[in-house]
């Protein structure tokens, strides 16, 4: 955990600001204050990103169903000729599979004509299964349990099957039925939408990270390899020289990003170093950095105080560096735009993609259905009304000495971007689930950005943690601006917290308050809300 989480300000200096004072706002007596609009989704590829409930389609992208439920031709002369559930195929790219429902690990591993297959007891009776997948999430063993939006695998194309998809099976006491049905009657419609992270659940265990450290649990595999590529087909990846391998973890570790996708860059720039020779372009280095593009991102990379863009380890530190800069995590999506920022081409986003898979894939720390880091905000939009900020801060304010635990989920533990996540859930507005991806939900359209000494009680605090320095890692929500003082859950040791924004303005890489706009998952039907204090 960062040293800068540790909540180093005096409780006694906190608490001597009145818990109660702090929730008094300022009245709102602007007539449009009370207009309440519908929260903008994130644009991906055109779909809009539904809030879900109890249960949610097995992906957060979006997809066609390319085989129904029961009689059909053998697809390919192979498999089976009664479909005992549907077939979903994610678009533009494979992607990560979901559990529909939380529920318990019956099979985890192949499982006949179905490949690398996961079966879940959703309980009552009904179980889901997820087939073909190219590989199966660390996590996934017998007996394990899941949460509703948990990621299971990576969607493929292994056991009978004639190309990329999942299949999606429902039970019902043993007995497949069509699942279109089925979802559609659970509130989680097959139509092709990409789906945004399931709210918090507020029963139950709190869930357990997965993979190990990232926030809320949330992280995605990299996406695979498109079909255009180009010196991937000719040329196998090659042994990595020992040193040059321990420059890329040290890199990876740094940025929180799989050692693999640098290792992809390298092989396709230089073979590891193999082939120092500047290019025809003048890009110089192992990385291939044009000097230009150096001069803005170039970083020290061996602490000796110098960026030298021949230096292996500064070059490889440099390559992390920039992927972050590009949004490397903001999604499958994220990763192929990062990659194709470093060399327009398509061929070489699908030349890294194979090398990264060839040397062992990966996850990266990040959500899935992150908007991407461009926009914004909204300054136009109306205030959000004192009564849903009291609200929204008297929930937290009720969960102070609450436990923190990174993937959490409440009810009474939780982590930085579930806690948030929850207070605003208290007043019907859902919002994603990781730190990174709640400022980039602002962005685009849901709020705006605000100067620190602007900032009023409920505004959200962005800041830079263990994800590296060039990506929001923590959240938390202002609560008297006055004094700095903020209210969340911090870290494992304050648990949930007040404490002092004052030194992170300061101190912090990035640092940003946003605020909220007046909006809501379902808005009245005269679009007004009560403003009352």
């Amino acid at each position: 955990m960062n040293k800068y989480l540790t909540g180093a300000v005096p409780v006694a200096l906190i608490a001597a600001v009145p818990l109660m004072a702090a929730l008094v706002v300022a009245p709102v007596t602007s007539p449009a204050a009370g207009e309440e609009l519908a929260i903008t989704q994130c644009d991906q590829g055109g779909a809009q990103v539904q809030p879900t409930g109890a249960w949610r389609v097995p992906t957060s992208q979006r997809y066609v169903i390319t085989s129904g439920f029961g009689p059909r031709p053998s697809p390919g002369g192979i498999g089976s000729t009664y479909h005992e559930g549907v077939d979903i195929a994610m678009l533009p790219d494979p992607g990560s599979v979901l559990a529909a429902a939380a529920g318990k690990v019956k099979v985890a591993g192949p499982y006949g004509g179905l490949g690398n297959a996961v079966v879940l007891d959703n309980g009552g009776g009904i179980s889901t299964t997820y087939g073909h997948m190219a590989k199966l999430d660390p996590a996934m063993h017998v007996g394990a349990t899941v949460t509703i939006g948990q990621h299971l695998g990576l969607e493929g194309s292994t056991g009978n099957s004639t190309g990329n998809h999942l299949h999606f099976g429902v039970a019902i006491n043993n007995k497949y039925i069509n699942p279109i049905p089925f979802m559609q009657q659970h509130k989680a419609p097959l139509n092709g939408q990409a789906v945004a992270p399931s709210p918090p659940r507020h029963t139950g265990p709190p869930a357990p990270p997965t993979p190990p450290g990232g926030e809320g649990g949330i992280g995605f595999p990299l996406p695979l390899p498109g079909k255009d590529r180009r010196q991937s087909l000719n040329t196998p990846p090659i042994v990595i020289p020992s040193a040059i391998k321990g420059f890329y973890v040290k890199a990876a570790n740094r940025y929180k990003l799989p050692w693999t996708l640098l290792a992809g860059i390298g092989m396709e720039e230089t073979a590891h170093g193999m082939d120092l020779g500047v290019s025809s372009a003048g890009a110089r280095g192992v990385m291939q950095f044009m000097p230009a593009t150096w001069s803005v991102y170039g970083v020290d990379g061996d602490g000796d105080g110098i960026a030298d863009i021949n230096d292996n380890a500064d070059s490889i530190m440099t390559a992390a560096n920039y992927l972050t800069k590009l949004g490397v995590t903001s999604g499958p999506a994220g990763v192929k735009k990062a990659i194709f920022g470093y060399n327009h081409a398509d061929w070489y986003v699908n030349d890294v993609l194979y090398y990264a898979h060839a040397y062992g894939g990966g996850t990266v720390l990040g959500d899935p259905t992150d908007c991407g880091s461009g926009g914004d905000g909204n300054p136009d939009l109306p205030p959000i009304s004192d009564k849903r900020i009291k609200k929204v801060l008297g929930w937290a304010k009720d969960h102070l000495g609450d436990g923190y635990v990174m993937g959490a989920n409440g009810p009474n533990t939780w982590d930085c971007s579930s806690f948030a996540m929850a207070a605003y859930a208290q007043v019907g507005i859902t919002m994603p689930r990781t730190a990174s991806a709640q400022r980039d939900w602002l962005a685009a359209g849901n709020g705006f950005k605000v100067p620190a000494d602007k900032a009023k009680p409920g505004d959200l605090i962005f800041f830079d943690s263990y994800l590296g320095p060039n990506k929001i890692g923590h959240v938390e929500m202002v609560f008297n601006p006055a004094g700095h003082q903020a209210i969340g859950a911090r870290n494992p040791k304050d648990g949930v917290t007040l404490s002092d924004y004052g030194y992170d303005i300061t101190h912090k890489h990035l640092f940003e308050i946003w605020r909220v706009g007046q909006v809501s998952d379902h808005p009245s039907k005269t679009g007004q809300t009560t403003t009352t204090n």
